[in-house]
């Protein structure tokens, strides 16, 4: 029998100075068996760093065609396209032909770094895509509990994660510009 994902609550109030976005959002999250607290977390970090009304979380890690995170259009057009990780050129070619515009945050330090310096001149073709490592400072798995409360604050492109008992910090170096 397979493995069922964890349910958790989040709700994020985010203040965004760069992008003068204030609002809160409530989310019901599913982590898919074989995801961590940190690629969790990131998911979250990576809705705080876009967020609009109508980004939303998709399957993700449990399906093949779909990102972690996407906007779409009124009429079905996939404007934003999230991923995480370390994707093969294959899908990231896939998600650049279905979407306006895709970002892929990446954030495992060593594995990021050496995943880029291989992928790097193959991704280039992509006018569409931007690569973003997320440098975190602090434990940013402290923060995950079942029901998960954040104050968000965004500023100068640095993301400050506050939760009850601790509090961290994201910053953005952007590797590949759309």
């Amino acid at each position: 029998m397979a493995a069922k994902a964890t349910i958790y609550k989040a709700a994020l109030n985010i203040a965004d100075m760069d992008r003068n976005y204030y609002a809160e959002h409530n989310f019901t999250l599913a982590k898919h068996p074989s995801e961590n607290d940190l690629r969790l977390m990131v998911r979250l970090s990576a809705f705080v760093f876009n967020a609009d009304e109508s980004l939303v979380f998709c399957k993700g890690i449990s399906q093949d065609d779909e990102p972690d995170l996407w906007q779409r259009s009124l009429d079905g057009e996939i404007k934003l396209w999230i991923d995480l990780g370390q994707p093969d050129e294959k899908r990231i070619k896939k998600a650049c032909g279905r979407s306006e515009k895709v970002i892929l945050y990446t954030y495992q330090d060593g594995a990021a770094l050496a995943w880029w310096k291989q992928a790097e001149k193959a991704l280039k073709r992509f006018k569409n895509l931007s690569v973003i490592y997320l440098s975190i400072d602090g434990d940013i798995e402290q923060l995950v509990e079942r029901t998960i409360s954040l104050q968000c604050n965004m500023s100068d492109g640095e993301l400050s994660l506050i939760g009850e008992e601790s509090s961290v910090t994201i910053r953005q170096e952007r590797w590949k510009e759309a």
